[in-house]
Protein backbone atom coordinates (compact mmCIF):
# COMPACT_ATOMS: atom_id res chain seq x y z
CA UNK A 1 0.00 0.00 0.00
CA UNK A 2 2.85 2.40 0.85
CA UNK A 3 4.52 1.66 -2.48
CA UNK A 4 1.33 2.49 -4.39
CA UNK A 5 0.90 5.72 -2.43
CA UNK A 6 4.50 6.72 -3.13
CA UNK A 7 4.06 5.93 -6.81
CA UNK A 8 0.94 8.10 -6.98
CA UNK A 9 2.75 10.95 -5.20
CA UNK A 10 5.68 10.72 -7.60
CA UNK A 11 3.33 10.74 -10.59
CA UNK A 12 1.46 13.77 -9.27
CA UNK A 13 4.68 15.65 -8.52
CA UNK A 14 6.08 14.83 -11.95
CA UNK A 15 2.96 15.89 -13.79
CA UNK A 16 2.70 19.07 -11.70
CA UNK A 17 6.25 20.07 -12.56
CA UNK A 18 5.79 19.14 -16.22
CA UNK A 19 2.69 21.31 -16.54
CA UNK A 20 3.78 24.06 -14.18
CA UNK A 21 2.16 26.87 -16.13
CA UNK A 22 -1.39 26.08 -17.06
CA UNK A 23 -2.90 28.82 -19.24
CA UNK A 24 -6.35 27.89 -17.95
CA UNK A 25 -5.28 29.18 -14.53
CA UNK A 26 -5.08 32.63 -16.07
CA UNK A 27 -8.04 32.30 -18.43
CA UNK A 28 -9.93 35.03 -16.61
CA UNK A 29 -7.27 37.53 -17.67
CA UNK A 30 -7.40 36.37 -21.29
CA UNK A 31 -11.15 36.83 -21.45
CA UNK A 32 -11.03 40.44 -20.24
CA UNK A 33 -9.97 41.56 -23.70
CA UNK A 34 -13.01 40.05 -25.39
CA UNK A 35 -15.04 42.96 -26.85
CA UNK A 36 -18.41 42.01 -25.33
CA UNK A 37 -16.83 41.02 -22.01
CA UNK A 38 -14.92 44.29 -21.89
CA UNK A 39 -18.00 46.41 -22.50
CA UNK A 40 -19.84 44.43 -19.81
CA UNK A 41 -17.00 45.04 -17.35
CA UNK A 42 -17.03 48.77 -18.08
CA UNK A 43 -20.80 48.91 -17.50
CA UNK A 44 -20.58 46.79 -14.35
CA UNK A 45 -17.82 48.97 -12.91
CA UNK A 46 -19.57 52.15 -14.06
CA UNK A 47 -16.23 53.28 -15.48
CA UNK A 48 -15.98 56.53 -17.37
CA UNK A 49 -14.37 56.85 -20.83
CA UNK A 50 -10.90 57.61 -19.46
CA UNK A 51 -10.99 54.66 -17.07
CA UNK A 52 -12.22 52.40 -19.88
CA UNK A 53 -9.31 53.49 -22.09
CA UNK A 54 -6.80 52.76 -19.33
CA UNK A 55 -8.42 49.39 -18.60
CA UNK A 56 -8.23 48.49 -22.29
CA UNK A 57 -4.48 49.25 -22.28
CA UNK A 58 -4.01 47.19 -19.10
CA UNK A 59 -5.95 44.24 -20.52
CA UNK A 60 -4.05 44.40 -23.84
CA UNK A 61 -0.70 44.38 -22.03
CA UNK A 62 -1.86 41.60 -19.72
CA UNK A 63 -2.84 39.39 -22.64
CA UNK A 64 0.42 40.04 -24.49
CA UNK A 65 2.58 39.31 -21.46
CA UNK A 66 0.60 36.20 -20.51
CA UNK A 67 1.20 34.90 -24.03
CA UNK A 68 4.94 35.46 -23.51
CA UNK A 69 4.82 33.71 -20.12
CA UNK A 70 2.94 30.76 -21.60
CA UNK A 71 5.33 30.42 -24.55
CA UNK A 72 8.34 30.42 -22.23
CA UNK A 73 6.51 28.35 -19.58
CA UNK A 74 7.51 30.96 -16.99
CA UNK A 75 5.16 30.81 -14.02
CA UNK A 76 6.91 33.67 -12.21
CA UNK A 77 6.33 35.92 -15.19
CA UNK A 78 2.68 34.88 -15.30
CA UNK A 79 2.31 35.72 -11.61
CA UNK A 80 3.92 39.11 -12.12
CA UNK A 81 1.59 39.79 -15.07
CA UNK A 82 -1.38 39.00 -12.86
CA UNK A 83 -0.04 41.36 -10.19
CA UNK A 84 0.55 44.00 -12.88
CA UNK A 85 -3.08 43.75 -13.91
CA UNK A 86 -4.39 44.03 -10.36
CA UNK A 87 -2.07 46.86 -9.36
CA UNK A 88 -2.82 48.96 -12.43
CA UNK A 89 -6.55 48.34 -12.20
CA UNK A 90 -6.37 49.52 -8.58
CA UNK A 91 -4.62 52.70 -9.70
CA UNK A 92 -7.22 53.42 -12.39
CA UNK A 93 -10.40 52.53 -10.51
CA UNK A 94 -11.96 53.98 -7.38
CA UNK A 95 -11.94 51.82 -4.24
CA UNK A 96 -15.56 50.75 -4.82
CA UNK A 97 -14.92 49.95 -8.49
CA UNK A 98 -11.78 47.99 -7.62
CA UNK A 99 -13.65 45.90 -5.04
CA UNK A 100 -16.29 45.09 -7.67
CA UNK A 101 -13.49 44.25 -10.13
CA UNK A 102 -11.97 41.78 -7.67
CA UNK A 103 -15.36 40.22 -6.98
CA UNK A 104 -15.95 39.87 -10.70
CA UNK A 105 -12.54 38.19 -11.23
CA UNK A 106 -13.13 35.81 -8.32
CA UNK A 107 -16.61 34.92 -9.54
CA UNK A 108 -15.42 34.32 -13.08
CA UNK A 109 -12.48 32.24 -11.88
CA UNK A 110 -14.75 30.15 -9.65
CA UNK A 111 -17.20 29.60 -12.49
CA UNK A 112 -14.40 28.54 -14.85
CA UNK A 113 -13.18 25.97 -12.34
CA UNK A 114 -16.73 24.70 -11.82
CA UNK A 115 -17.18 24.24 -15.57
CA UNK A 116 -13.87 22.34 -15.81
CA UNK A 117 -14.88 20.00 -12.98
CA UNK A 118 -18.31 19.42 -14.54
CA UNK A 119 -16.70 18.53 -17.89
CA UNK A 120 -14.56 15.81 -16.35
Amino acid sequence: MKKILMLVLVLVATSASTFALNPKDYSVFYSLNNKSTFSGIVKYLEADKEQADFLKQIFDETTKELDNATKSNNEKLAESVMKYNLYNAKCVLSQDQYERYLKMLNTFSYNEKSVLVAQK
